[in-house]
């Protein structure tokens, strides 16, 4: 695929799929402080964060522009993580993109197959940097035909979050298996004059939490040659399915409506009407200002085994930027200097994507104070990454399609896994 045909590719609307965790949709743009001073090289970098997110952004920005006199970076919300890959379709076509973007992490592979990333493996070797200096478990979208075309930014994981007040008034442990998780959401419920007071567990809808179980179940969502789905000649897309309906039926899982449902599940978890969720870390920092009860994470239960899908996005560097050594030493900022993106990560609750910020006396205190922050780069030893494909995106749509027709339509589940294996291989054939 050529870079004009890029913008071909996907339509404007796409979803984020996987991402688990907001971008931040509010208003953003430019600030004054980053404006390009006379004289210095000007960098432009656009990524999707918003709401106090995006004002941890401008505030690494800032504190890189005031660490040297030569390079000013510009940063520029462009909207949620399917906006900003629209945004940046469109401008590599009119030849007006940014030297460094942010790109959600299922992204990575459809920019790099076009060619338009740059590989960062030479500028890392002429820092003194070594590609070991990144959590393994975070790196599984980075590369690409033997080229290093991204590096971790804001990445997170699902977990499970507890309300741990409620299971102790049953008596339960926080689940450690499925079979495990099904008695304690049954446990949980509450129902009184034939309608559900409380839910056992809940998710968002996204695709991110069935391909977690999807991977717990030993399955993989796409097949290793990349032809197929591989989650269907095994019976793991079923045997997630069926659980997750089984679940549904008795009231020990609630499905919200696909709009606004991470919103809707995060306040009924608030408000104590569902007592466990599946959520990204993410929402560990706005939770713990805000519940009134004993509140804990854990990893996602297993069934065959632990697993658990990474999200959120990586940095890129465009190849047709004409300041790439400055551009550069931004990204080499980001990833080094305890004042970039390690700062930026204490102040959000992303996780911490290189050893050195792992090693680090605030994360290590910060960890400390508040353990539930951790539990998720613990997990980070079960990651995996199975959706990675250029046409991920297009596929994505048609799972989603899947989802739907099962949670919310009680189709059938053998045949619209059978129907969506026939779009799958459709859409990789061509």
């Amino acid at each position: 695929m050529t870079a004009a045909a890029l913008l071909i590719g996907l339509s404007a609307g796409l979803l984020a799929g996987c991402s688990g965790n907001g971008s931040g949709e509010e208003a953003g743009g430019t600030s004054d402080a980053d404006q390009p001073k006379e004289g210095k090289t000007t960098i432009q970098f656009w990524h999707s964060l918003g709401g106090k997110n995006g004002e941890y952004m401008d505030a690494l920005i800032q504190r890189f522009n005031e660490s040297q006199d030569g390079i000013t970076v510009v940063g520029t919300f462009q909207g949620g993580y399917d906006e900003t890959v629209t945004k940046l379709q469109q401008a590599i076509s009119a030849g007006t993109a940014p030297d460094v973007s942010m790109v959600e992490r299922a992204y990575v592979q459809l920019f790099a197959d076009s060619e338009v990333l740059e590989d960062l493996k030479p500028y890392l070797e002429s820092s003194g940097m070594s590609e070991d200096l990144f959590t393994e478990g975070l790196m599984g979208h980075s590369y690409f035909n033997d080229q290093l075309v991204s590096l971790p930014l804001n990445r997170s994981t699902p977990i499970l979050h507890v309300n741990k007040t409620l299971l102790d008034e049953k008596g339960l442990s926080i689940p450690k298996t499925w079979e495990e998780m099904k008695t304690v959401a049954n446990a949980l419920v509450v129902k009184e004059n034939g309608e559900f007071k409380r839910y056992g567990l809940s998710m968002p809808y996204d695709t991110w939490y069935p391909i977690a179980m999807i991977s717990q179940a030993d399955g993989r969502f796409f097949n290793d040659e990349g032809t197929s789905i591989g989650f269907y000649d095994n019976g793991a897309g079923e045997k997630v399915f069926r659980y997750l309906k089984d679940l549904q039926a008795t009231g020990a899982l609630y499905y919200p409506p696909a709009q606004d449902s991470g919103n809707i599940v995060n306040q009924m978890f608030l408000e104590g009407r569902v007592a466990m969720m599946f959520q990204s870390t993410g929402v560990i920092g706005s939770l713990l200002g805000s519940v009134d009860f004993d509140y804990e994470t854990a990893f996602l239960p297993q069934d065959v085994k632990f697993a658990t899908p990474t999200g959120g996005a990586n940095v890129v560097m465009l190849e047709g930027s004409k300041n790439k050594e400055a551009a550069w030493e931004f990204i080499r900022f980001m990833m080094e200097d305890p004042n970039g993106a390690q700062q930026f990560i204490l102040d959000s609750g992303y996780l911490p994507f290189t050893t050195k910020m792992v090693e680090s006396e605030p994360m290590q205190a910060l960890w400390e104070k508040e353990p539930n922050r951790k539990v998720a780069y613990d997990q980070l030893q079960y990651a995996v990454d199975t959706n990675k494909h250029v046409a991920w995106p297009e596929v994505m749509h048609e799972f989603f399609s899947a989802i739907e027709a099962i949670m919310y339509d009680n189709e059938d589940i053998p045949a619209t896994l059978d129907t969506f294996k026939k779009e799958a291989e459709r859409i990789l054939a061509e």
